[in-house]
């Protein structure tokens, strides 16, 4: 991703648990940090019925790390990114894969 904007995003995990009245709550666990060479933002719509929601999609590179899982979240650029894929791509490096519903 040569010429593609770095920016340092905060790496969480969610942590569910159940509230007293039945219901479940997530909040988020830090767990570090990571360097991202993202690529462009990508928009769509997605949804069934009269349900629809629009979704940004957007691919990332950085260095290879355990921690970096489907289902967490990078927290950059006051928005909240949810890692879909992770795919090696070279020695020590993975190319992400991000969401975000807007």
């Amino acid at each position: 991703m040569s010429g593609a904007m770095r920016m340092l995003a905060g790496l969480y995990r969610p942590v569910e648990s159940q509230t007293p009245y039945g219901g479940r709550s997530v909040t988020f666990e830090a767990m570090g940090s990571a360097w991202l060479a993202c690529g462009a933002r990508r928009r769509s719509e997605r949804g069934e019925g009269d349900e629809h929601h629009a979704v940004e999609t957007m691919s990332a590179e950085t260095r290879d790390d355990p921690r970096l899982e489907t289902g967490r979240v990078l927290r950059f650029g006051g928005a909240d990114w949810g890692i879909v894929t992770v795919r090696p791509l070279r020695p020590g490096r993975v190319g992400l894969e991000l969401e975000r519903r807007r």
